[in-house]
């Protein structure tokens, strides 16, 4: 034995790496992952009682993250918050530049795809055991930006911008979780009869 270490990349460590291809495709996957994110936002319900609306980004995000690992998930939903910021409408409700009390989710995004993607390298996303923590870990970091971001936008306390901000939403977003975490593995099963 040599004593040197070869490390093998031949296995796919994410969905997104079975694709061929190396800069176009990872250009073309970010673009689309932050269309994506900024298609399912016009999956748009106010409530009356927070200025925070329900939409469909969160599926989004888990699911950009996740396929795409965390270099390439991070730049998807950095693209997606800087061209929104820059006018591109793809906030939720076609809005686009600073969105005041929901921002601190947009930012939240950031980190949960860079989070979910991070777990998705170390195989996380390929049983439905394994992609359930790895989505609502990502979902925490993404409440614990949004909520707190609320608080300070809002003024109010940290038990209030719960009520406005995590509550309302919480069991919608478990669905969300669980679609992703069915998803992912089952692209994964698809990929492997491939």
């Amino acid at each position: 034995m040599s004593g040197t270490v070869t490390l093998q990349r031949n296995k796919p460590l994410v969905l997104a790496d079975i694709l061929p291809g190396t800069l176009v495709r990872d250009v073309l996957l970010v673009v689309s992952a932050a269309g994506f994110v900024g298609a399912l936002a016009q999956l748009s319900i106010h409530l009356s009682f927070t200025p925070v609306p329900i939409t469909g980004q969160t599926l989004g995000v888990l699911l950009a993250g996740t396929a795409l690992g965390w270099k390439r998930g991070t730049a998807a939903m950095v693209l997606y918050a800087l061209a929104g910021v820059a006018g591109v409408p793809w906030f939720a409700d076609h809005a686009s530049g600073y969105v005041g009390a929901s921002f601190g989710y947009i930012v939240g995004f950031v980190l949960c795809a860079a989070l979910c993607g991070w777990l998705a390298e170390r195989g996380a996303d390929r049983s439905v055991w394994r992609s359930v923590p790895a989505v609502v870990a990502g979902e925490i970091v993404m409440y614990g930006v949004g909520v707190t971001w609320l608080a300070f936008y809002l003024h109010v306390g940290g038990g209030k911008a719960m009520a406005l901000g995590f509550t309302p939403f919480v069991a919608g977003d478990a669905i969300k979780a669980g679609i992703a975490a069915l998803m992912l593995p089952g692209a994964w099963k698809l990929a492997g009869r491939r």
